[in-house]
């Protein structure tokens, strides 16, 4: 067995954990007062209403946000760049375009989005392996 397979199979073996641990947590996560969980797999909690608009799947939006794994670790955060980031909502990983069009502007949101809802079986960075559970705080700024 080669390097390349050897590697493969950790991969492999990385993603089952990933997928069982988020599973786990979602599990646990979905018993919690205040925590609201769709049929898509999509769980969220609301932070603080708010009273704006509340965007299409389409439309382009302002947030803050702040991205950790199941075990706390941050993974990326406008709020620690100290600037709001701005796409539109159909480029975005699904858990987002579903999440963002439950918010009004002025809301947050804690999102818990599942690996089919984020990045899948796909490893995008060194901290958010294959079929990662993420969770996002999202303080939905405008409708633009």
């Amino acid at each position: 067995m080669g390097i390349a397979d050897l590697l493969f199979q950790r991969n492999q073996q990385k993603a089952a954990e990933n997928l069982k641990a988020g599973q786990q947590f979602l599990a646990e996560n979905a018993k919690k007062e205040g925590v609201v969980s769709l049929e898509s797999g999509l769980q969220y909690q609301v932070l603080q209403a708010g009273e704006g608009v509340r965007p299409g799947p389409t439309d382009q939006v302002s947030c803050h946000y702040h991205g950790t794994m199941i075990d706390g670790t941050v993974f990326d955060s406008s709020v620690e760049r100290g600037q709001p980031a701005s796409f539109p909502l159909n480029r975005v990983i699904k858990g987002w375009t579903e999440g963002l069009q439950l918010m009004a502007v002025g809301s947050k949101f804690r999102f818990f989005i599942p690996p089919h809802l984020a990045y899948g079986e796909r490893a995008v960075s060194a901290v958010i392996g294959a079929n990662s559970t993420l969770i996002f705080d999202v303080e939905l700024l405008g409708v633009n």
